[in-house]
């Protein structure tokens, strides 16, 4: 997509500020940087968090000032019309009461007339020739809380909305097309962006002027929610051709960026190694080394490069390259499940970190975070074999299990980080379900010992227990978190461990005993909303998780949690007809699955993070169906979002005429990009099914990004990966016998223990067995055989394989690189 980049270009910069009206009117879109920026958060602003206002400038003072001075004949105006001083009825309910997403449900009781994104909603804007307000958000965001409480919940506020206004409310995580679009306008015109996003656009969708969070009055200089909704609906009524024309250019704009940014291509020439040096080179400069991570502050989990730095590891783990790529992945991992961002006593991780020694979170949790930080743990202690990475891995995979699954076997996707501190209480507040008074935790652990050591004072030493609170005024501007704790260890269990003259077995034995006792306090207190939309693509992340863990802990339990998820999806997400997927289904009363009226197509991630997944749990599960359904949906993502002119998936479907710009997102952000995991599973699938032409597609894709990996790699650590893995053939390991076989097993560990990434594996245990749509596509599968009855590995690349070994130990030196020459059988895999 289009996204901040823009605003790096002082040519495109300009080009924007073109946008705005002249003659010394309100100029809309830098208005709108100095509305959305009043009341931004000390210590929290975000450069991708999903819910954060837009720095103030001096600037955005003195054009806030200069909107004050248009109120004042707005509001002469406004006086003399017929219609400023109708009173408009207001609404008991609106059309959002009919919608299933929980982000609109919540809006369905504002005053707001609101409309879900559609036909209804843009016919009436141009009948009744009005503009359109957007607003976007989720369900579990903070800030978009807050402007709903402050403006559309105040009936005057929705009183001008509705006079004025088409009002149009969208949930990011239903419609991330329309999400992207219009993000991509907001962070050109404004300099950054978040959520709630405002944008005020044309009956005919084009965007005027937009930015985040909107309080609702005047404050410090700066406009209110009220002054930029009557500014912006008078210069409508006095300028609408200035405005009109403003729109199409805008919009004229982002397309020829869009245009500009992914150039069309259909050759293939790939860039090489100064791709992977240049990226590594940016993570380091930017790796902060007391508490890891890549950034200051705040501090994001950013598991994309995790994945690639651990592939750059694997390549040459002996070297001083290999070690400092590893170290940045466990030291930031470590820290992390230390850090506050981890929730001690519920499990799982939050989404990021305000601060940068990871302690006070913004308390949501997101699945996709579950999904992805779930691999990451698993290849942590895959490459490490320390346990405490397999713990972490552990606790998200419970958290997740017990409070974002369906029981039917869908995940959920988000728990709130608001909640009332108590029964009763008036108003929620962030992270009151997680943080504890300091005689809270002295009174519930007071009595316990083990041997001489006092649990409480144990658990107070090892997360930083204050009495007046461990939380810094300035990650706490609402005041909120005043003397309140948030469960956090600078230190290790082994400080911990000499500090109260015990082992580290001791230390953990006592700390699982208070949380189970604070677990038990916790669940008494009004929980937070959960999220029980039903996202596919995120879904395909977490299967990832399940699958990974199962495979590399040997869990079968693991392993069958993925399976049901992907039979989930398969039953309820899938049109077995039509061989399509939906964006998502929902939770509906009694646990029932539900669907809305006219359900939402899948979008590129949907697909690539399935296939994804599935490709994980063919390999957990040695089961070749999934692969088969992989295949399936990669042919249907081909077919959905392919660039037949210019190479590269767009985001969004061709038949849906609301979007006004098909873009093609190039950021590994919270999420990977769907062109970028795309990649990888073009060349897994390649390599498995004897495909030639997705790896021409994996090819020509990376080609379509070759710029974007030259100049700034950073932002495709996940592509950047996968370019590793298109230059570095996937090793291939086969093994011949029955898979129950003890030998084979015995062979399976082996690889269970190493890191291969984009390893190929497969159990040939016959045409008729589980692996036999392998045999359908490769002859030479046919010639593996075991050795003497005995289970036999082959380890092949491009499937040039080499001899057979039957022992581990063999099997290990071969993957290690330190096996004998010599080759079974060959095959191409060459396009």
């Amino acid at each position: 997509m289009i996204v901040a980049r823009v605003v790096q270009n002082p040519a495109l910069q300009k080009l924007f500020r073109r946008l705005s009206l002249s003659n010394g009117d309100l100029h809309l879109s830098n208005n709108l940087h100095a509305s959305a920026s009043v009341s931004a958060l000390p210590g929290k602003f975000l450069q991708q968090d999903p819910q954060v206002p837009i720095k103030a400038s001096s600037r955005s003072v003195s054009l806030g000032r200069k909107v004050e001075k248009l109120l004042v004949r707005t509001m002469s105006n406004e006086a003399t019309t017929s219609t400023s001083n109708v009173e408009l009825p207001k609404p008991k309910g609106n059309r959002l009461a009919l919608e299933k997403s929980p982000y609109l449900l919540q809006h369905a009781t504002n005053p707001v007339d609101w409309y879900p994104w559609g036909e209804e909603a843009f016919d009436r804007a141009k009948k009744e020739n009005k503009l359109i307000f957007l607003s976007v958000g989720y369900s579990t965001c903070h800030w978009c809380h807050v402007m709903e409480k402050e403006s559309f919940e105040n009936d005057d506020v929705a009183k001008i909305m509705n006079q004025h206004f088409v009002n149009i409310k969208v949930d990011r995580e239903e419609r991330p097309d329309v999400d992207k679009l219009y993000m991509s306008f907001v962070q050109a015109s404004v300099g950054g962006g978040g959520w709630p996003m405002s944008v005020f656009l044309t009956p005919n969708l084009e965007p005027l002027a937009g930015g985040t969070y909107f309080p609702p009055e005047d404050k410090y200089g700066r406009p209110g929610f009220k002054t930029v909704l009557k500014s912006i609906a008078e210069q409508w009524r006095t300028k609408q051709s200035a405005i009109a024309n403003s729109g199409k250019y805008s919009l004229e704009v982002l397309r020829k960026v869009s245009e500009r940014e992914i150039p069309c291509k259909q050759s293939i020439n790939v860039p090489g190694d100064e791709v992977w040096k240049k990226c590594l080179l940016q993570l380091s400069h930017s790796y902060e080394d007391d508490f890891g991570g890549f950034s200051a502050q705040p501090k994001f989990p950013q598991p994309s490069n995790f994945n690639f730095l651990f592939h750059m590891y694997s390549r040459d783990k002996n070297s001083e390259q290999g070690y400092q790529c590893l170290r940045m992945c466990l030291h930031t991992l470590k820290k992390m499940a230390y850090g506050g961002i981890h929730d001690h006593v519920n499990c799982g991780f939050a989404r990021y970190s305000v601060d940068d020694r990871w302690h006070v979170p913004h308390f949501e949790k997101m699945l996709y975070d579950q999904g992805q930080l779930a691999v990451s743990y698993a290849d942590a202690y895959v490459v490490s074999k320390d346990e405490f990475f397999a713990e972490s891995l552990k606790d998200i995979l419970l958290y997740v299990s017990r409070d974002l699954s369906h029981p039917l076997g869908g995940f959920y996707g988000a728990e709130d980080a608001d909640s009332f501190p108590y029964e009763g209480a008036p108003h929620k507040q962030e992270g009151a379900f997680c943080v504890w008074e300091y005689d809270e935790i002295a009174n519930l652990l007071d009595q316990d010992k083990t041997g001489e050591i006092s649990h409480r004072d144990l658990f107070i030493y090892h997360y930083n227990i204050k009495e007046n609170g461990n939380v810094s005024p300035a990650q706490d501007p609402h005041h909120e978190l005043k003397k309140k704790n948030v469960l956090v260890c600078f230190g290790s269990y082994e400080d911990t461990a000499r500090k109260f003259e015990t082992d580290v077995d001791q230390v953990k034995k006592i700390l699982k005993t208070c949380h189970e006792v604070l677990y038990a306090e916790r669940q008494k207190r009004p929980k937070p909303h959960t999220d029980t939309k039903i996202v596919t693509s995120w879904n395909g992340l977490m299967i990832s998780g399940f699958a990974k863990a199962g495979f590399v802990l040997k869990n079968q339990d693991y392993i069958n949690r993925a399976i049901l998820a992907a039979s989930f999806i398969k039953k309820f997400l899938f049109n077995e007809r039509e061989k399509t997927l939906l964006r998502c289904c929902y939770r509906g009363d009694e646990g029932k699955v539900v669907q809305t009226a006219v359900p939402i197509n899948g979008f590129l991630d949907d697909y690539a993070f399935l296939i994804r997944g599935l490709l994980d749990l063919y390999e957990a599960s040695l089961d070749a169906d999934w692969l088969l359904w992989a295949e399936v949906l990669q042919e249907q993502q081909d077919r959905l979002f392919w660039d037949a002119k210019g190479s590269g998936y767009f985001t969004s479907p061709e038949n849906d005429s609301s979007i006004l710009i098909r873009g093609k997102e190039d950021q590994d952000g919270a999420e990977p990009c769907g062109n970028s995991v795309s990649v990888h599973n073009l060349l897994r699938l390649a390599a498995y099914l004897d495909r030639p032409d997705l790896r021409a597609k994996a090819g020509r894709t990376l080609t379509v990004f070759a710029d974007r990996l030259k100049s700034i790699p950073v932002a495709l650590p996940e592509m950047t990966s996968a370019l590793l893995l298109y230059h570095n053939s996937p090793t291939q390991v086969f093994i011949a016998g029955e898979t129950e076989d003890n030998n084979t097993q015995a062979l399976l560990d082996v690889v269970r223990s190493r890191y291969i990434p984009g390893r190929i594996l497969a159990v040939t245990d016959g045409p008729s067995g589980r692996a036999g749509l392998l045999y359908q596509r490769h002859e030479s599968l046919s010639r593996l055989k075991p050795i003497q009855g005995k289970s036999a590995a082959y380890v092949c690349r491009n499937f040039a394989c080499s001899l057979p070994v039957t022992e581990p130990e063999e099997l290990a030196n071969s993957l290690d690189g330190k096996g004998e020459g010599g080759q079974a059988s060959s095959s191409s895999d060459e396009e």
